[in-house]
C-alpha cells in the first residue's frame, strides 16, 4: 500500500500508550506531519487503518513483528537499486521504500537530485560517481566502501543507487559477486533500463511486429583500462531486423557509423541519439547512420547519451518532422519538440528538448 503521508509518531501520542511512536523513533522512520505539504515521502506496508486506544498498547509489537518479516530488517544487507532512466516517476515502489529506510546511500552521477529527494534524511550519503577520465572512485574503492558499511553493526540497510538497471551495464554483477564472496547478503532491485525507458518516452518500441524481432544491447566500452570502442559490434554482423542500443557510445560516435555500415546496415537506417533521456534536460538528435557523427557534433551532445539504431526509430513522432521546417510552437508542443530559440528551423536532424508538464503528479 502506498501512503503519501504517514504520521505514526503523532498518532501514537493521541492514545494512552506511546508504543507506536517510540518504535517509529527507534527505527528512524521518516515520519511527517499529516499537515505538511509537498512531495510524498514514505512507502509502507499494511492496512493503514486507525487503531483504537485499547489496541495501541500492542501496536508497537505488531509493527516490530511485521517489519521483521520484510526483507528490509533481516540484518546487514546491501541493495543494488536501479533508479531507472532519470525521471523520478519511473522509480519502483521498492526502490523508494529502501531509499527511505536506508542507513547508508552510495550513489553515482546518474542519480538525479530529484531522485535523491526520496532518500531518508538521516542516511549517510556517499558519492561514488564515475565519469570517463574523471573517476571519483575506482570500482575497487567502491567495493571496499560496500564491505566497510555492510560490516558495521550499526548499518542494516546499505543502498547502492545506480542509474537504469543495476544488471544492465551497471556493474551490479561485479559488486554482487564481490559481496557474496565475503558472505555479505546482497539483493538486486531492478530498475527500468535506459533503453526501455527512453524508447517508450520517445515512442520508439524496441520490438515491433514486422520491423524488429529482437533487440541487442551493446556498450561503447568495456572494463576500465580495457576500453575497446564498440566491442559488441566487432564480434559479428548487425541484424537489420533487430533494434540496436548502444550504451556509453558517445565517445565512439566517430567510429560507430562506419562499423554499422560495415556490418550490414544501410547508411539510411534511422538513429536517435538521446542525452539525459526522460529528464527535463533531455535532448534528442534524429538522423540516419551516415549523418550521425556530424549531427552529434552539431548538437554538442554530452554524456550520458544513449544511441538507438533501427527502423523502429522512424515510428517516433519526432522522426516524422525531421525533414520539415518547424514553424508553429503548437505543432512543436504537440509532438514534444521544442527548439531552443523558438525560431523556425529546417532540419534533417531535429534537436528535441522535453520539459515537464505543470500538471505532472509527483510520486
Amino acid at each position: 500500500m502506498f501512503v503519501p503521508s504517514v504520521n505514526v509518531a503523532a498518532r501514537a501520542t493521541q492514545h494512552s500508550e506511546p508504543a507506536t511512536g517510540q518504535y517509529a523513533r527507534q527505527q528512524r522512520w521518516p515520519c511527517r506531519s499529516a499537515k505538511a505539504a509537498g512531495r510524498a515521502r514514505m512507502v509502507c506496508r499494511g492496512s493503514g487503518s486507525e487503531k483504537s486506544a485499547s489496541d495501541d498498547a500492542s501496536v508497537g509489537e505488531r509493527l516490530r513483528a511485521r517489519l521483521q518479516r520484510t526483507d528490509i530488517a533481516q540484518g546487514a544487507t546491501v541493495y543494488l537499486v536501479g533508479t531507472g532512466p532519470g525521471d523520478p516517476e519511473l522509480l519502483t515502489l521498492k526502490a523508494v521504500r529502501l531509499m527511505q529506510h536506508a542507513d547508508v546511500i552510495l550513489y553515482d552521477r546518474l542519480v538525479s537530485r530529484e531522485i535523491l529527494e526520496f532518500v531518508n534524511p538521516n542516511a549517510r550519503m556517499v558519492y561514488v560517481g564515475k565519469q570517463k577520465g574523471m573517476h571519483t572512485r575506482t570500482q575497487e574503492e567502491i567495493h571496499d566502501l560496500l564491505r566497510m558499511y555492510a560490516s558495521d553493526p550499526e548499518h542494516k540497510v546499505i543502498v547502492r543507487l545506480k542509474g537504469g538497471d543495476p544488471y544492465v551495464f551497471g556493474r551490479g554483477g561485479e559488486e554482487a559477486e564481490f559481496l557474496r564472496a565475503l558472505g555479505i547478503r546482497v539483493q538486486a532491485v531492478p530498475g527500468i533500463t535506459s533503453a526501455a525507458g527512453i524508447g517508450a518516452h520517445l515512442g520508439i518500441p524496441l520490438t515491433h511486429r514486422g520491423i524488429a524481432q529482437g533487440c541487442r544491447f551493446v556498450t561503447g566500452h568495456l572494463k576500465e583500462g580495457l576500453e575497446e570502442a564498440l566491442a559488441g559490434l566487432r564480434g559479428g554482423s548487425v541484424n537489420a531486423s533487430e533494434t540496436l542500443v548502444i550504451y556509453m557510445g558517445l565517445g565512439a560516435s566517430a567510429e560507430l557509423s562506419h562499423l554499422l555500415v560495415e556490418h550490414g546496415l544501410s547508411p539510411e537506417t534511422p538513429v536517435a541519439a538521446v542525452e539525459r533521456g526522460t529528464t527535463p534536460e533531455q535532448r534528442v538528435v534524429f538522423c540516419t547512420i551516415h549523418e550521425l557523427e556530424q549531427r552529434i557534433q552539431r548538437a554538442a551532445l554530452e554524456s550520458p547519451t544513449l544511441i538507438l539504431v533501427g527502423d523502429v526509430v522512424a515510428l517516433s513522432p519526432g522522426w516524422a518532422l525531421r525533414h520539415q521546417t518547424v514553424v508553429c510552437a503548437d505543432e512543436l508542443e504537440m509532438v514534444g519538440l521544442v527548439n531552443e530559440d523558438t525560431q523556425p528551423v529546417t532540419a534533417k536532424a531535429v534537436l528535441m528538448r522535453v520539459t515537464p508538464r505543470k500538471d505532472q503528479i509527483a510520486l
